[in-house]
């Protein structure tokens, strides 16, 4: 039996199969192309849900190291009581998207656990490549640690989330912040994450139900690391795929759509850090292809992946 759509994923896709069907995918390396075609499509899945009522937001902002402002969005539950909070960061390939276009998705994770959010608006490349993306979560990172008394944070309790290029950056700046010493990590959740920078060997069985495409990856990684995408030299902050040794970082919760070009670099991951010692809960998603549950969230299998995500952050 070959591999195919969830029927639930199919039905929620079709008219946008139907729409990109008749539109000429972006050449490799257009990345005004990416932008001007997905955020829309972002802004759209983010606001196709009812936004929550129950959650407030407040603007912050901390300096980078080079002298960056960057910007910050801080969203509470009404009535939650001290405890975790979670640093998350968009998806978009490094290259688009921006925290406005995730209000929606970012009000639902907190309405429904409870957990406070951090959404960090890191710069993007290629205007600004590898490693600003990163200093800017760090950044981010200490900010949220130093104000957790007045936030009403247990700093023990704080921990990094993101889908895709966000989940990819949320793996780096775990991988970082244990060769800096800090500031501590609790959790790591990692959705369908973005992690090595050499995926880019077709495979056929999927190529059909690609909504992140190879030529995506081939377009979004040379844009983050240059010249050295796919070289012997990337560090594992920037791709962690390429981390040797995952020894005494956070617990991780890891998962993916069967239909994801990022499927084998995250099944690898979560096998890594198994076998460092580093607790894992990892879930393979037959029938779904990349942002499954943005799309189709009405599916059965996108309700089960936001249900253990919840469950996954009220745990931290």
């Amino acid at each position: 039996m070959a591999l195919s759509l969830d029927p639930e994923i199919a039905q929620a896709l079709a008219p946008m199969a139907g729409a990109m069907a008749d539109a000429t995918p972006p050449a490799v390396g257009d990345i005004a192309a990416r932008r001007a075609m997905w955020e829309p499509i972002i802004g759209a899945a983010g606001t196709a849900q009812p936004i929550p009522d129950d959650v407030k937001t407040s603007e912050h902002h901390t300096t980078a190291d080079d002298g960056a402002r960057i910007t910050m969005r801080w969203y509470t539950k009404d009535g939650a009581a001290p405890g975790p909070a979670v640093l998350f960061f968009h998806g978009g390939g490094y290259i688009f998207g921006h925290i406005d276009l995730f209000d929606g998705p970012v009000s639902r994770y907190v309405s429904a656990s409870g957990v406070p959010m951090l959404s960090v608006e890191y710069r993007r490349a290629p205007e600004h490549p590898f490693p600003a993306p990163l200093e800017d979560a760090y950044s981010a990172l200490r900010w949220l640690h130093a104000h957790a008394a007045e936030l009403g944070v247990d700093r023990d309790r704080i921990g990094v989330m993101g889908d895709s290029a966000g989940g990819g950056m949320a793996a780096g700046l775990t991988i970082l912040a244990r060769e800096r010493g800090g500031p501590k990590i609790a959790r790591q959740i990692l959705i369908m994450p973005m992690l090595d920078d050499r995926t880019t060997t077709p495979d056929s069985h999927i190529a059909p139900y690609l909504l992140w495409s190879y030529e995506d990856s081939l377009t979004a990684w040379p844009a983050l690391l240059g010249e050295a995408a796919g070289g012997p030299g990337v560090p594992a902050t920037a791709a962690p795929a390429r981390l040797e040794d995952a020894t005494g970082l956070p617990p991780a919760y890891i998962e993916v759509g069967q239909l994801d070009v990022f499927r084998d670099e995250d099944a690898a991951y979560a096998t890594k850090l198994s076998r460092a010692g580093v607790p894992v809960e990892f879930h393979l998603h037959p029938g779904a292809p990349h942002e499954f549950d943005s799309i189709a969230f009405t599916s059965d299998v996108a309700r089960r992946a936001i249900t253990d995500r919840i469950r996954v952050l009220t745990s931290i």
